[in-house]
């Protein structure tokens, strides 16, 4: 892959992943309770894969915070919070997040390819990270750093996109993008042995796809949920059969060899 990790990162500084999921006056508790409203109903999955709960009083580092609704999130249920984030644009707004809310979290700017240049090597419970590590350049760095940051009772949890999934077909017929803004520097997706290819040192505990947007974009944007209509009409377990099988997110947890 020959994209530029300068142009990953303006591409997220131009505009925040997530960053207009609220019509709230941007930064206020308002303005982050209704983004995180939004990101977990259309994303419901979420929750319970990253079960917050489970890492009370546990070392939780974060690839690629976005704009903290994880953060927010690992820290109201206890953990002791790390984040990591490539744009400086993103990373303020988790900095104000915490500091409406009352928490407190560290933080780092910098390219996940290069962690150890940065963040001192520390093993942590949890590494978790969630839509980010497809986005970078060179995916397999990433995951060679996380390694140096874990011991033998460390998880790892994170979100790749998947290769045989409904979004990607509607992408490669010229139907759909990769992100809700255009012209996303780099996006890969991946299948179960692709995942096993990059997570060679691993053991994978648990793997499961999920996650179809069914609804119509411009009322989505309004906070208006009006499902496209041969979604409205498919029966909610035939829906889920659907996400199971096709669905964009693949969700993994794994353990070091």
């Amino acid at each position: 892959m020959n994209t530029d990790i300068e142009a990953v990162k303006k591409f997220w500084d131009r505009k925040p992943c997530n960053i207009g999921h609220s019509s709230e006056p941007i930064l206020t508790k308002e303005y982050f309770d209704e983004v995180e409203k939004k990101k977990f109903f259309v994303e419901s999955h979420i929750p319970s894969f990253t079960q917050f709960e489970e890492w009370r009083g546990k070392k939780v580092l974060e690839i690629g915070c976005g704009i903290g609704t994880t953060a927010i999130n690992f820290v109201r249920n206890g953990a002791v919070y790390t984040g990591v984030e490539l744009s400086q644009v993103s990373l303020d707004i988790t900095k104000k997040r915490f500091d409406v809310y009352g928490y407190k979290g560290e933080f780092f700017n910098g390219n996940a390819e290069n962690l150890q240049q940065f963040l001192p090597i520390r093993p942590y419970d949890l590494i978790y990270s969630f839509g980010v590590i497809h986005h970078s350049p060179s995916p397999d760095k990433i995951i060679n750093e996380i390694e140096k940051y874990m011991n033998s009772t460390s998880t790892l949890k994170i979100m790749l996109y998947a290769k045989n999934s409904w979004k990607k077909i509607m992408i490669d017929e010229g139907l759909d993008q990769y992100e809700a803004q255009s012209e996303c520097p780099v996006a890969y997706t991946y299948d179960y042995y692709d995942v096993k290819s990059l997570l060679k040192n691993f053991d994978i505990t648990e793997f499961n796809q999920t996650h179809i947007f069914p609804y119509k974009i411009e009322e989505y944007k309004k906070n208006v949920y009006v499902k496209q209509p041969w979604f409205a009409s498919m029966p909610d377990d035939m829906f889920r059969a659907l996400e199971n099988r096709l669905g964009w997110h693949l969700l993994i947890t794994a353990k070091l060899k």
